[in-house]
C-alpha cells in the first residue's frame, strides 16, 4: 500500500494533472499543437490580404510572415513538407504568369526592355500578340500577378504544414463528417505516398541497385502502391469498429430544412469572399454577404449535426493561444479589405518603388506571432496535454 507524502514547508507545491485535456495551471506553457482550425483562421486572413494586393513589397512580407511561422512551429510529420511544396508550386506560377504577360498579352507602359521576334495574327484576334516589344512595366505586371497567386498558394501549404489532417478531421462539425473523410484522406494521400516512396527509393539503394530516377520509380511503383491499398484497408477497418455511419432518425422534411439551409449559407460564403477578394467588387458583397453566409451555414450545420451520433474523444482546447492566432488573421483580412487599393496596387504607369501604407504593413508584420505566443509542439516520446 503507498503511503500518503509530506511536502516540507518550503517546497513548492507539486503541479497538478491534466484532467479533460485542460491545460496545467503552472506558470509554464506546456507543450502541445495547436487547434487547426485556428491555424487555418491565420492562414485564410493572410490569404485574403495576398488577394487584395499586387505590391511586392507587401506579398514579399507576407512571404516571410509564413516562412518564419512554419518554420517555428511546423510538426516533423509527413505533411510538414506541404508548405516548401507550395513554394516549389508558387515558383512555377510566377515564371508562367510572367512568360503569359511578356509574351501574349499586350503592351503596358513605354520603358522598353527587349524586342522579341513577332508573329502577326488576324485581324479577329486584335488584342492578342505573340511576342514583340516588351516593356518594364508588363513584366512587373506579370511578376506581381504571378507572386499574388504564389502567395496564396503558400497560405493554403503553410496551413497545411502546421495542422494535422486527423485532427482537423476531428474539428469538422458532425454534418460535414462524410465530406471531412473523403478531404483529410485526399490531402494525407500525397504525402504518405511520398514518404512512401522514400522509403522504399533508401531501401534499394541499400541494397546495391543503381537505377535511373524513371526506372527507379518504376520498381518502387508497386510497393508504394501496395502500401497505400494496405494503408486504406486499415483505415476502412478501423472506421467501421468505431460505427463509422451510424446517424439518428430524421424526417424528409427536417432532411431537405436541413440541405437548404447548409447550401444557402455556403452559397453565401462564397459570395461574400468573392466580394472580399475582387477589389472592383460593390461593398456589400463582401463582409456583410459573408457574414449572413456564415450565419445561415452555422444553423444549418448546427440542425443537421443532430442526426449525428458520433462523439469525439478528447476534445482540442481552444484557448488564448487559438483566439489570439485566429484573431489576428481576422485582423489582418480585416485590415486589406477596409484599406484603399490606391494603397495596396503596385504603381505602374509610371513606374515606382513599391510603398505600401503603415497600417497593413504594421498587420503584416503582426501576423508573425504567433511563432512566439503559441505553445511549442510536443517532442517525440513526451507526454502533453
Amino acid at each position: 500500500m503507498a503511503l500518503p507524502t509530506t511536502a516540507s514547508p518550503g517546497a513548492p507545491a507539486p503541479a497538478r494533472s491534466v484532467v479533460g485535456g485542460t491545460a496545467l495551471r503552472v506558470g509554464v506553457r506546456l507543450p502541445r499543437a495547436l487547434h487547426p482550425l485556428a491555424w487555418w483562421a491565420w492562414a485564410l486572413g493572410l490569404m485574403v490580404a495576398a488577394s487584395r494586393t499586387t505590391d511586392p513589397l507587401l506579398l514579399a512580407t507576407i512571404l516571410a510572415v509564413l516562412a518564419v511561422v512554419v518554420a517555428a512551429r511546423r510538426p516533423d510529420a509527413p505533411w510538414g513538407g506541404a508548405f516548401a511544396a507550395a513554394l516549389r508550386l508558387g515558383a512555377a506560377v510566377i515564371v508562367v504568369r510572367t512568360l503569359l504577360q511578356v509574351l501574349l498579352a499586350p503592351t503596358i507602359g513605354l520603358a522598353v526592355a527587349f524586342r522579341l521576334p513577332e508573329v502577326a495574327l488576324p485581324d479577329w484576334m486584335a488584342g492578342v500578340r505573340v511576342g514583340g516589344l516588351v516593356t518594364w512595366e508588363s513584366v512587373l505586371v506579370g511578376f506581381s500577378e504571378g507572386l499574388r497567386l504564389a502567395v496564396m498558394i503558400a497560405c493554403a501549404g503553410a496551413a497545411n504544414a502546421l495542422s494535422a489532417p486527423s485532427r482537423l478531421l476531428r474539428s469538422v462539425p458532425a454534418a460535414l463528417y462524410e465530406l471531412g473523410v473523403a478531404v483529410v484522406v485526399a490531402l494525407t494521400f500525397a504525402p504518405h505516398l511520398l514518404s512512401d516512396a522514400r522509403r522504399v527509393r533508401a531501401a534499394r539503394r541499400l541494397r546495391g541497385h543503381q537505377e535511373g530516377r524513371l526506372r527507379g520509380f518504376a520498381r518502387a511503383a508497386g510497393p508504394v502502391l501496395d502500401g497505400g491499398l494496405e494503408r486504406s484497408i486499415q483505415l476502412a477497418a478501423a472506421m467501421d469498429s468505431r460505427g463509422y455511419g451510424r446517424t439518428g432518425s430524421i424526417t424528409t422534411t427536417q432532411r431537405r430544412t436541413q440541405a437548404g439551409l447548409v447550401l444557402a449559407g455556403f452559397a453565401g460564403i462564397l459570395v461574400g469572399l468573392y466580394g472580399l477578394f475582387d477589389a472592383s467588387a460593390p461593398r456589400w458583397l463582401g463582409w456583410p454577404l459573408l457574414g449572413a453566409g456564415a450565419l445561415v451555414a452555422l444553423l444549418g450545420l448546427r440542425a443537421a449535426g443532430r442526426r449525428s451520433l458520433r462523439s469525439a474523444y478528447r476534445p482540442d482546447p481552444w484557448l488564448a493561444p487559438e483566439w489570439a492566432t485566429a484573431g489576428t488573421g481576422l485582423l489582418v483580412a480585416a485590415v486589406f479589405a477596409s484599406a484603399a487599393w490606391s494603397t495596396l496596387a503596385v504603381a505602374v504607369t509610371p513606374l515606382q518603388w513599391p510603398s505600401p501604407g503603415t497600417l497593413p504593413l504594421a498587420a503584416v508584420l503582426l501576423a508573425a506571432g504567433p511563432a512566439l505566443w503559441t505553445p511549442p509542439l510536443p517532442t517525440p516520446g513526451r507526454w502533453s496535454a
